[in-house]
């Protein structure tokens, strides 16, 4: 079963579909363990965790795809990738799903933001006309190679030309291919009703922490019929907060100790990693060699 029918799989196995997201190979290990049926590779995770800047265009395909190779080689759950805006014109975003599609995504969604774009949740942002948007997501279908990759439209209208404008362009970018609907920054349950009623397609909930939609619930999104419910950065959130806890703490107090009800132990650190069945590899290797 190729990565897009997996993801498809399980869109339509849940109502909605949780997402968390993964900023590294070890994150998704514990989010595949945890029970979860798909993972998310944030654009602003990629800048923070992997290259310490901003959400704000300034990584590559190249830069986005170490990481998607490190998730997909790690997880076997279906992957769902932030492309921003898909990293040049019609060829250069073709080339983006090709290489998404080889390196084991499952699913990608592009935006409607212009290339120096700005994280979703801060003012001043500004958008390509719909016909532009059209013809990105035209590239995009054109370069899918596995015919189950799931490509989503997410728009950032709603800031700009309020619900009206954002059905509109909803509308138009599920007519020109695109799978499924994004609308960041939505302030109300009644305004993702409106919209999934008004489309013929999933609809992503983007539940990200101190940003301008609301901390809506599994229950709450499902009663509006959302189909996807994403947690971009949750993880990595309380990661970054526990990190700088033990860093600070570290150069205070010149030990750990106080810490240590807050790590994760060295055995359960091996359990998740299933660090034993290497090491019994290796003996049995060494075994063979050695007779």
């Amino acid at each position: 079963m190729s990565s897009g029918l997996k993801f498809r799989k399980a869109l339509k196995e849940n109502s909605p579909l949780i997402i968390p997201g993964a900023i590294n190979a070890y994150s998704a290990i514990l989010a595949e363990k945890s029970g979860h049926q798909a993972l998310y590779l944030s654009g602003g995770g990629v800048a923070a965790a992997s290259y310490g800047i901003p959400d704000l265009g300034i990584t590559s395909l190249e830069d986005v795809l170490i990481d998607v190779k490190r998730i997909t080689n790690a997880s076997s759950l279906p992957l769902l990738v932030d492309i921003d805006t898909g990293w040049g014109g019609a060829f250069n975003i073709s080339r983006t799903i090709k290489e998404m599609i080889q390196a084991g995504a499952a699913a990608v969604h592009i935006e409607d933001q212009v290339s120096q774009k700005r994280c979703g949740h801060r003012p001043n942002k500004s958008l390509v006309s719909p016909a532009e948007m059209e013809d990105s997501i035209k590239a995009a279908v054109d370069g899918r190679t596995d015919e189950n990759f799931f490509i989503m439209a997410r728009t950032d209208s709603f800031a700009n030309e309020g619900m009206s404008g954002a059905i509109e362009r909803a509308q138009s970018y599920i007519e020109n291919g695109a799978d499924g609907i994004f609308l960041e920054a939505v302030s109300s349950l009644d305004d993702y009703k409106t919209l999934k009623e008004s489309i013929s397609a999933p609809v992503l909930a983007n539940i990200t922490e101190f940003g301008k939609t609301p901390l809506f619930t599994k229950d709450e999104l499902s009663s509006v019929g959302v189909d996807m419910m994403l947690f971009p950065l949750s993880a990595f959130r309380a990661m970054s907060q526990i990190a700088e806890k033990v860093y600070i703490s570290l150069a205070k107090d010149g030990t750990q100790e106080s810490l240590l009800d807050i790590m994760q132990t060295r055995e359960e650190l091996y359990e998740r990693l299933n660090y034993h069945e290497y090491e019994n590899k290796l003996d049995e290797l060494f075994s063979k060699n050695t007779n």
